[in-house]
Formats: structure tokens, sequence, C-alpha cells
């Protein structure tokens, strides 16, 4: 029955109001993928210590630190394709919890070797490849997952906190890895890592993927990749700042994973430095989110790429070498600059890539940025060897200034600039934004494919 005409109007009732334990664009998913990064960083960081000094402790030479090392990034790279392709095919989270599984497993025997027994090289290569297998299919997925899991204005404020936390839990687990190298041998951080990726997958196994669009039926792995592909090469900004990573990672894992822990042994005291060093860096991190949830950069390809300048600092603290208090500054500076760039580089990633593709594109991401990676490690000792350790070090310094010149000459990388917040479905991004920025956000939608790419997007 009607109401008469002059019948007061009747308020609707108010909604239930949201709890503010934690913020709006924080939900399950992003808790979830939040704490298990924190779980698998507090492992992961000291086992990377932890597999250098197996090695040395072994009887092994530099030149196997850097054997082993590539062992664990040779296969990251082969897969990296394979598992980007995956996990836009299958559910993330099954690829996630799989991936962490072997992992564990390969960790757990790598500690029980080194625990019980005299490991031979063969079988540290061996179970840190089975390792990067893992990682190659974890990475894509994992990066995809987080990427469709945030939307909104706060997208650069969920990422700042995500990396602040994964970064800050590292802290602790490059400290509390090297302490325990030094008191109880590496073993038992190689354990602990294990048991790390056992809970961070159970915990990844209660991911919710109920409301992601369901994938539109395509045309087979090679024809994934293939797509996957013209997103990536059509985009300069992205390919360009992919080959710039190609070498500065490859130049930073070399110093960092080789020549550090040798500097640490000879002229620092031992793995317990070494450690706190790499701490301060991801103390530098924790400080470089923090700017980064207030600050949004209008440029956010040019901001991150200067920042990008200063990781060329800790291989020239260690060629000095610096004390370790000076070495811990120029790793603390580096943690917080390279933070502002992943920070502005995920939210570039997030404006600009169809979700459907987050993926296949963060697979060629990291494809291009390790690809160099195994034959730097592999070749840290020959070069060595050849140049002298100093040299080496202020080489891999050189390059980084070097190669990061060069890619502020691409135009996309100095003009690319943040949009309105929109849904990767084409819908406003919060509701609190107001009428005409929410107008804005709906009409701008995902980011139109390249014109090139129908000529090669399987039918």
């Amino acid at each position: 029955m009607s109401s008469p005409p002059d019948a007061p109007h009747r308020t609707p009732a108010p909604r239930p109001r949201r709890s503010r334990s934690r913020p709006e664009w924080a939900g399950r998913n992003y808790t979830l993928l939040t704490g298990a990064a924190v779980v698998t960083n507090l492992g992961s960081h000291g086992a990377l210590i932890a597999s250098a000094f197996a090695v040395l402790e072994a009887g092994g030479s530099g030149g196997d630190v850097g054997l082993v090392a590539a062992a664990r990034t040779l296969p990251l790279v082969f897969f990296l394709l394979v598992g980007g392709a995956v996990a836009d095919r299958l559910p993330r989270h099954h690829v996630m919890v799989a991936a962490n599984a072997l992992n564990c497993i390969s960790q757990g025997l790598f500690a029980v070797l080194v625990l019980t027994g005299d490991p031979q090289l063969w079988q540290m290569m061996l179970l840190t490849a089975l390792c990067g297998t893992g990682t190659a299919f974890f990475n894509p997925a994992a990066e995809g997952m987080l990427l469709s899991t945030v939307s909104g204005e706060h997208a650069n404020r969920a990422f700042a906190l995500f990396r602040m936390a994964m970064n800050g839990a590292g802290i602790g687990g490059a400290a509390l890895g090297g302490a325990m190298i030094a008191a109880m041998g590496p073993g038992w951080v190689l354990a602990v890592d294990a048991a790390a990726f056992a809970i961070a997958g159970a915990l990844r196994a209660f991911l919710d993927v109920s409301h992601t669009p369901d994938r539109a039926p395509g045309g087979g792995l090679l024809a994934d990749l293939r797509e996957g592909w013209v997103e990536f090469r059509t985009r300069p900004w992205l390919w360009s700042i992919v080959l710039q990573f190609s070498v500065v990672v490859a130049v930073v894992g070399a110093a960092e994973a080789v020549y550090g822990p040798l500097v640490a042994r000879d002229q620092l005291g031992g793995p317990a430095p070494w450690g706190l060093a790499l701490a301060l860096f991801g103390v530098g991190t924790i400080a470089g989110a923090v700017l980064m949830f207030a600050w949004k950069p209008r440029r956010l390809l040019l901001v991150g790429t200067l920042c990008v300048f200063p990781l060329a600092l800790p291989s020239a603290g260690l060629a000095v070498p610096l004390p370790v208090w000076g070495l811990c500054a120029v790793m603390f500076v580096s943690g917080a600059a390279i933070e502002v760039f992943g920070v502005n580089w995920m939210t570039t990633m997030h404006q600009e890539i169809p979700e459907e593709k987050f993926s296949r594109v963060s697979a060629y991401d990291w494809f291009g940025s390790v690809s160099m990676l195994p034959l730097a490690t592999a070749l840290a000792g020959p070069v060595e060897s050849a140049f002298g350790r100093t040299e080496a070090l202020w080489g891999c310094a050189t390059l980084v200034v070097v190669v990061t010149a060069l890619v502020l000459l691409v135009p996309d990388v100095r003009r690319m600039t943040r949009k309105p917040s929109v849904h990767k479905t084409g819908g406003p991004a919060d509701p609190d934004l107001d009428p005409a920025a929410a107008a804005v956000a709906a009409s701008a939608g995902s980011p139109p494919s390249p014109p090139s790419s129908s000529s090669l997007t399987p039918g």
C-alpha cells in the first residue's frame, strides 16, 4: 500500500558500520598475503646467508658460493615464463601453495644434509635448484594475486604497507640468521626457512578467490605466453626498465651473494656483521615504505628510477671496504631508495596492466630482471681471480650508475604520470571518492591493449 502524497519521507536505515580494526582496503586476502610474506621473509633472509656459509664451511671457495647461487637462479630464469602463464590459467593461490611445498621440501633436505653430514657441492646445487624452481612458479602467481587484491585510490598505500611488513620481517630474519649461523651453524637457519615455507603455504591455502573474474578460454600455454609478450614489448617504459634491472640485479646479486660474505669473512669479522648490514638494508626499506605510505609522486617512474642510483653504494662500500657502521649506513640508504622505486613500480603495473594478464607480464618482468643473475654469480669467482675483488666491486657500482642513466633517456620513463584510481574492472575505486573524481575514474577504465596486439593475440 503506497503512502499518501503528504507523508513524510522515510530515510533508509543506516548501513552497519564496518569494523575499523583494519583499514577498509586491507581485506581478508590482503591480510593473509601480508602475513604469509612476513613468515617467509623471516626465514628466507637468514637462509640466503646460511647457504653461502654452508658452502664455505664445507670447504668451498668463493667460486663454489657463486655456483650454488647460480644453481638457484638458473631454474628461476628457465621456468619463470611458464610459471606466469600457469598462474594466469590456474587459481593463483593453488600455484603459490604448491610452490611453497616444493621450497619447504628442498630447504628441509638442505638443512638435513648440513646438520648430519658433509654436504657435497652437487647436492647443495641440486637442492637450491629445486628451491629456485619453486620460486619461478611462486613469484608471478604471488605478484598477480597481490595486484588483483588491491584496488582504489589506496593502492599506493597498500603496496607500501605490504612491502613495509615484508621487509620488516627481513630485518629480523637477516639479523637472527647471522646470529644463529655464528652460534649454531647454517643448518638450523635452513631448517627454520623450511618451517617458514610450510606455515606460509598453510596461510595461503585460505585465500578466497571466489570473487576473481573468470578467465576467458585461451589458446594454450604458448598462446598465453605470446599474449603476455605483446603486452610486454609494446610498452617502452616496461621493457626498458626490465633491461636496466637485468644488469642491476646481476651485479648487485653478485656483490651481495658472493663478494659480501667473502669481505665479511676476511675483513669484517664473520657472518654476524654481514647479517647486521643486510638487516640495516631492511631498516632502510621500512623507512622508504613509510615515506611512500604518505607520498604519491605524480611522475611515478621518474622518481623511481632516480632512486635506483643509490644501489651502487653497497658495492662501492664493500670495495673500500667501509667499516661495519659505514657499510650499514650505505645499506640503509640503498634500502630506502629501492623501496621508493618498488612501490612506484607496483603502482605503475597495477595502473597500466590488465588484471587477467598480471601474472604473465609479471613473469616477463621477473624473467628479464633475473636473466643475467646466474651468469653474474657464476662468473663472480673467476672475475675476482682475474681482476681482484676490489676492482670487481667497483665495476659493479659503475654498471648500476651507467644503465640507470641510460633508462632516463626513455621518454615514457620520464613522463609516466599517476592516473585517477580505478578498479581493474573499470568501476570507481573507492566509495569515498567525490562524484567528480569517481566519474573520471569510471571513464578511465583499464588501459587499452596496444594497437598491434590484435594481430598477435589468439582469437
